[in-house]
């Protein structure tokens, strides 16, 4: 079964070695979800999160605008298995021609499927699967919702979850 996701936001873990990891969590079934990504993969989410552009089209918007110039849609984006702590994502999507939907389902890494549904509001779902495997308690989390010194809202970091490498590889 798949459960409805929600970007929570990018939070930074702390690896076996010390060293801090971004990692995006999701809200699904009343569980976070921490998937380990880059810093350019965690950027890229943040910028589409909080609605921030670049000064030059990233990857992601350039992909939708291409598929969206080509008549394509993002209908959802599915984190949907977990192997030997890697994720994988789906992305499913869908054009039209002469009236008629065309639906395609593409492989994805889920840093990537989360970085497109953001930028196209679509859903985001999460198995069980993958929960089972890798779904963290809320209170395991401790997310810094103050604001900076300047008024601005500060990113959401995660200090305290010293095994994010357990889960979250992308591969």
């Amino acid at each position: 079964m798949n459960h409805p996701g929600e970007v929570q936001g990018i939070a930074v873990g702390i690896d076996a070695d010390g060293e801090n990891i971004p990692a995006v969590v999701v809200a699904a079934r009343s569980e976070l979800l921490p998937i380990v990504v880059t810093t350019d993969q965690a950027r890229a989410i943040q910028l589409a999160v909080t609605g921030e552009a670049f000064e030059r089209p990233l990857t992601h918007d350039l992909l939708v605008e291409m598929l969206t110039e080509f008549g394509g849609a993002i209908d959802k984006v599915r984190i949907d298995d977990v192997a030997d702590g890697t994720f994988y994502a789906k992305i499913d999507a869908e054009r039209y021609e002469n009236g008629e939907p065309q639906r395609f389902v593409f492989d994805a890494r889920p840093s990537d499927a989360i970085a497109l549904a953001v930028r196209v509001d679509c859903p985001i779902e999460v198995s069980d699967i993958v929960l089972d495997a890798a779904g963290q308690p809320p209170e395991r989390f401790d997310f810094g919702d103050e604001s900076d010194a300047d008024g601005s809202e500060r990113r959401e970091d995660l200090d305290d979850l010293d095994d994010f490498g357990d889960f979250g590889d992308e591969g």
